[in-house]
């Protein structure tokens, strides 16, 4: 009987919020309303425009009003695991924005902004496990780029002009329905190269590990030497190389 209500979510107060200002590490100021079960975007906070960085993360955000454009000494926003099918053009405005998270929502390419090129700042920007199946050829204006998040989309393709940002380090676009393996690592072998591959100096060695390593590497050279290049590919399985390979285990969307 009657209609269902929907679902509300807590009312955050200006008292609250400014009971939710943290101070980091090195000293900026963050708005921290995250977890808290937030559904619609609290006006109030418009009041503390002068944050640094704004968390809003793991909430029930289905819009970010363009008055987010007030927030202007912005440095640091997040807003991942909402319900955000959309972001508002003015979100171009916040210049000093260096980290952007949007992971874990429902946009769709579409409904990216045309505007996100604007924020020249950016070093960081995860779009990861949302529903786009393309990428604006216009993020590639974003020179500051180093780390871009895509991973769990619906990509098929990824444009050259962010794959050669010239800070790119690391590009994650893992679980997308490229074409096939050897397109994907054309796309991110460089890259991945870096975060999978780990080089280790002598000095870092124990004397023993030291020592080992040396020795299978003159046994390897001794052979490299003494066989003829057309034998059959030699098989070397007590090779060691020190740290070669270290599994990713970063957090994927924070």
């Amino acid at each position: 009987k009657g209609k269902a209500k929907g679902q509300k979510g807590k009312k955050i107060t200006l008292k609250a919020a400014k009971n939710s200002i943290r101070i980091t590490f090195d000293g900026r100021r963050r708005l921290d309303l995250s977890k808290m079960g937030i559904t619609t975007f609290p006006k109030c906070i418009l009041k503390l425009a002068d944050v640094d960085e704004l968390d809003l993360s793991r909430n029930m955000l289905k819009k970010i009003p363009d008055s987010i454009q007030k927030f202007q000494k912005l440095r640091w926003l997040d807003l991942h695991s909402n319900q955000l099918e959309e972001l508002p053009e003015a979100i171009g405005m916040l210049q000093n924005l260096a980290y952007l998270n949007v992971s874990n929502n429902k946009l769709t390419t579409k409904n990216l902004p045309v505007d996100l090129n604007l924020l020249k700042n950016l070093r960081t920007l995860n779009l990861g496990l949302n529903r786009l199946d393309n990428i604006p050829t216009t993020l590639g204006a974003l020179k500051e780029l180093k780390e871009v998040s895509l991973f769990d989309n619906f990509l098929t393709a990824i444009p050259t002009s962010v794959t050669k940002l010239p800070k790119l380090k690391k590009l994650n676009v893992k679980r997308n329905p490229f074409p096939g393996p050897t397109q994907q690592e054309e796309h991110v072998d460089s890259i991945k190269r870096t975060e999978t591959l780990y080089l280790v100096q002598e000095k870092d060695l124990c004397c023993s590990c030291l020592k080992m390593c040396q020795d299978e590497r003159d046994k390897l050279n001794k052979l490299t030497n003494t066989i003829p290049s057309s034998s059959k590919k030699l098989n070397f399985p007590s090779l060691l190389t020190p740290n070669s390979t270290a599994k990713d285990n970063q957090e994927q969307w924070r």
